[in-house]
């Protein structure tokens, strides 16, 4: 409190910094939960209100809906949906207590018969979702949805019977990986990069590392981007960078490229930024107003990637 017991006020960016310029652009088209996070992240605010702002998401089977991830639409819970509410509560230390056990059991709810969790659960059928989401019956455990779930609980040491068996999966998935692409490459790092087992995470990681190379999945180059092949069913231009791995200096992914690498890609990252302040979605836009809510997503994501390999964004 000052001396007058008004509030401290927030810091405000200087003028025309990135940092300053995405402000800009969150403040015109962000929702209030990614308004709350830029805050919290960039401008000194509190937890509670981004924990407020995402209970707006959480229905009453411990899920999360209502087009948290903005490709799928309506109220229904979903296990991406879920995921995208762990990764908010990590951010703001709040990945804990009766929260994350009433995350756990809806994670029990719609796991397949290995334990695991599909991408797309069936309840989505009848709302609107984005085309390359199918949705089916009996769909199939995908790491996609599993590792990133996996990974943050056990960042978070949260301890829950759900967690064996698709701990075990996970291992499973990514050692039979020999072909992939970016998506579940990044969704394998994120479990990798939590994993307790950390010298089999290492060794499945440096794998992983070489299957990248070698496939060409990161454009180690983004001044040269048709040199690197786009995964098939991925939108035109939808490549992905060694920062999209690595989104930390501290991830097993930042081993897989070279210093030089690193900084070209972080360097494409910075100049990504658009005129309107914020950063591009690269995916398939397939309906009116996704880009909308995304782009104020990726915008924070952005901008943490950037200040967690010390550039400045002001």
């Amino acid at each position: 409190m000052s001396e007058t017991g008004a509030s401290p006020l927030p810091a405000t960016p200087p003028a025309r910094s990135p940092l300053f310029r995405a402000e800009h652009f969150v403040w015109l088209t962000a929702r209030v939960l990614e308004q709350r996070l830029f805050a919290h992240h960039f401008l000194n605010g509190g937890a509670d209100p981004v924990e407020t702002a995402l209970d707006a998401y959480r229905n009453e089977d411990g899920g999360y809906g209502h087009a948290l991830e903005p490709d799928l639409r309506g109220p229904v819970s979903q296990p991406l949906h879920t995921g995208h509410a762990l990764r908010v509560l990590d951010s703001i230390g709040r990945c804990g207590g009766q929260r994350v056990e009433r995350v756990c059991r809806y994670l029990t709810s719609v796991s397949t018969a290995d334990g695991a969790l599909p991408a797309i659960h069936p309840s989505q059928r009848g709302y609107p979702c984005a085309p390359f989401m199918p949705i089916v019956d009996d769909p199939p455990s995908e790491l996609l949805a599993t590792g990133p779930v996996v990974g943050l609980l056990h960042r978070n040491e949260v301890w829950h019977a759900w967690l064996f068996r698709a701990t075990d999966f996970c291992w499973h998935a990514i050692d039979s990986l020999e072909k992939s692409h970016p998506y579940e490459i990044e969704a394998a790092v994120a479990f990798l990069d939590s994993a307790p087992d950390r010298p089999r995470a290492e060794a499945a990681a440096d794998r992983l590392g070489r299957l990248v190379r070698e496939h060409r999945l990161a454009a180690l180059d983004p001044g040269d981007l048709a040199a690197y092949p786009v995964a098939p069913g991925y939108a035109p231009g939808e490549h992905h960078f060694p920062h999209d791995y690595a989104k930390t200096p501290s991830s097993l992914a930042r081993a897989w490229f070279t210093d030089d690498e690193i900084e070209r890609s972080l360097d494409f990252l910075a100049n990504d930024q658009q005129d309107d302040g914020g950063w591009p979605i690269r995916w398939r836009q397939w309906a009116p107003g996704i880009a909308l809510e995304a782009r104020p997503q990726v915008t924070i994501e952005a901008l943490r990637t950037l200040r967690a390999y010390g550039r400045s964004i002001g």
